[in-house]
């Protein structure tokens, strides 16, 4: 089998730099500048399970001219549109496209583009940054990818990956409920990213005030309730799971998109918080915390706009 990468960044430059480690057939799609800096100095990574270098075989959008077997995306989910319609030439009759984003929008938007039977659900569990040079820092030794067929199937086609994906240098999964998984993903990472926002703080900062944990019980049964009225409801387990989690005492642990705020970055604003709101809307659900966290985002989004907008050319 042949796997498309899209994206040579933290989270796809590590799990294909162990797949290419492995001798699996690996392609990463990426930008011109990304290109010639792989090409000067090859994918690194710095891991606590061992550094290594890998000479990566490299494509530019344009320059795709046969489908894949496999297109793993892991681009952030507001650079979606511009990555399929860059990776679009992969995608074949018989092409699986596994993307790894957060939320759930990015499904619809895939299927909507390629047919529901192109798409299987996937989520890692990953903590990778890139370092000022280019290279990948795997940052504690989690490295799990989970994939799966979205109805829970077991399939010739999902075999074959699972298959491809074993002994490659990091915890491959195949599930039978991967909607669920990126449904309870979802939970977490909205209420993780929701109290940061609205407390502009830590988890362990957070916990440690009067009210805080009854605020982040409070945010957490708003995203469990949408997820409850699309037909997934987490379990108690896993609700137990995600509050230890976010709400355990002397965490320093922050989320990425609240990272990205307080460095004046972009971040999935819409995708986390604001299609969890439409979605609630729809479904009748109030939801004051998720709104007010979405419009603070949303506040820096447009700010940061009106900031950068002389810049475009």
């Amino acid at each position: 089998m042949k796997i498309l990468i899209v994206g040579a960044g933290s989270t796809g430059g590590y799990f294909g730099a162990r797949l290419t480690q492995a001798g699996r057939d690996v392609t990463f799609l990426v930008r011109p500048a990304r290109a010639a800096a792989l090409r000067e100095r090859g994918l690194q990574v710095l891991s606590p399970r061992g550094n290594f270098s890998v000479e990566p075989r490299l494509l530019l959008a344009g320059e795709i001219d046969e489908p894949f077997d496999i297109v793993l995306v892991t681009v952030k989910a507001f650079g979606l549109p511009a990555a399929i319609e860059d990776f679009a030439a992969a995608v074949g009759p018989e092409t699986m496209i596994l993307p790894v984003l957060n939320g759930m929008k990015h499904i619809d938007d895939l299927q909507a583009r390629f047919g529901a039977e192109r798409v299987v659900g996937g989520v890692c569990r990953v903590s990778t940054t890139l370092d000022k040079e280019g290279r990948i820092v795997h940052l504690a030794p989690l490295h799990e990818l989970v994939y799966g067929e979205l109805d829970g199937r077991s399939t010739a086609r999902i075999e074959a990956l699972h298959a491809f994906m074993s002994d490659a240098g990091f915890d491959a999964q195949l599930s039978t409920h991967i909607a669920q998984d990126l449904w309870n993903k979802w939970i977490l990472l909205s209420t993780l990213g929701g109290i940061c926002t609205l407390a502009r703080g830590n988890v362990g900062e957070i916990a440690a005030t009067d009210g805080g944990v009854d605020f982040v019980r409070a945010f957490l049964a708003e995203a469990a309730a949408v997820a409850t009225a699309a037909g997934f409801a987490p379990s108690q387990p896993a609700l137990d799971f995600i509050l230890g989690v976010v709400a355990a005492p002397g965490s320093p642990m922050t989320s990425s998109m609240y990272r990205d705020l307080v460095g004046g970055e972009r971040v999935e604003a819409d995708q986390i918080l604001g299609d969890l709101r439409a979605r609630a809307r729809r479904a009748g659900i109030e939801t004051p915390l998720v709104s007010a966290a979405f419009i603070q985002l949303d506040v820096h989004q447009r700010r940061r706009a009106t900031a950068q907008a002389p810049l475009i050319r």
